[in-house]
């Protein structure tokens, strides 16, 4: 927890320094404000604690990457919240709905065009490899925004198409975090992709875990509403897992809390509740969400450096993983 906050003061530091001017107001003013909403900045952390894990000395080398980690990710959230026509950014209004969809899109694109000018400060001899994995990871981004996008027009999805998804549209981003900071500290190749695959499978148990607790969250410390992906009809593990289990007598009480709304529907989130009940779908979700969490562990164990060097990044997996939200 320690390096934890020594690394976020660190980023924190190195962020502040970015020069970001102050005209085109409208352009600069939303890159500023989206990235005042941050939360704790797991991806750019990672970066660090990918680079100390094998060199400590690389950590400062390592700062630029970080930032163009954080400055892709505010830029695919800033997009994300215009296509789901979000309204609220941890608990605050949206970039688009602070100003308009147009300077939202504007202001991403300079958002992402400032993480290749990030990119550009790296050592030099990593820059191409940086580059590779940077542009890979960012259109695995966006594969997965647009199945994510896709599946809200399918009526089934499997499970192996949606724990794809995930890989893509999220966990991904966590992999190549941590593997931009081994590649500048200078790691060998075999151990790059161990962490990335460490990365990639925290990932999506995070998600996996993500998808639980919006049902069975603790409503005080959620922050939101129990049971949101119920009432939007959206396509989670559990609401997956149900699909493949559901019988053809419950198929119909199914299809018709899928049509109602809160409105039409007072009762929907607890209905719902009901069948995940009966197939007991929480612990199918549950088993799914440790599976991934193993194969994490298991390949940060893998890597070949000392075991005091990596339980920064095991106790960081363990809060993530048993965060009650």
């Amino acid at each position: 927890m320690f390096q934890e906050l020594v690394h976020a003061k660190a980023f924190q530091n190195y962020l502040e320094k970015v020069d970001f001017p102050q005209k085109p107001q409208h352009l600069y003013d939303p890159i500023r404000y989206i990235l005042s909403l941050s939360g704790k900045r797991i991806r750019p952390l990672l970066v660090l604690m990918g680079a100390e894990l094998f060199d400590d000395s690389a950590i400062k080398q390592a700062l630029p990457a970080s930032a163009a980690i954080e400055f892709f990710h505010n830029f695919s959230l800033i997009h994300d919240d215009i296509m789901d026509v979000a309204p609220l950014r941890r608990g605050k209004p949206t970039v688009h709905q602070k100003w308009n969809d147009n300077v939202a899109i504007l202001s991403g694109d300079a958002l992402l065009i400032k993480a290749y000018q990030e990119l550009s400060k790296c050592p030099t001899d990593k820059i191409s490899a940086l580059l590779r994995l940077f542009n890979a990871t960012s259109l695995e981004v966006c594969e997965g925004q647009q199945y994510d996008m896709d599946f809200e027009e399918r009526a089934q999805v499997s499970e192996i198409a949606y724990i794809d998804m995930i890989r893509l549209k999220t966990s991904v981003l966590l992999g190549c975090a941590l593997q931009m900071g081994a590649i500048v500290a200078g790691a060998d190749e075999r151990s790059q992709a161990l962490l990335y695959d460490f990365g990639v499978n925290l990932g999506i148990a995070f998600q996996l875990q993500d998808d639980i607790l919006d049902v069975y969250g603790n409503p005080q410390s959620f922050g939101k509403q129990v049971g949101g992906d119920i009432l939007s009809n959206k396509k989670t593990i559990l609401f997956v897992k149900l699909q493949e289990l559901v019988s053809p007598a419950d198929q119909e009480e199914l299809t018709y809390l899928l049509r109602q709304t809160i409105d039409t529907e007072p009762n929907k989130v607890e209905k719902m509740m009901d069948l995940y009940a009966k197939y007991d779908i929480r612990t199918l979700a549950i088993y799914q969400k440790e599976k991934f969490t193993t194969i994490a562990y298991e390949k940060l164990i893998e890597i070949q450096v000392e075991t005091d060097k990596k339980q920064a990044l095991f106790s960081l997996a363990d809060a993530l993983m048993h965060r009650v939200r």
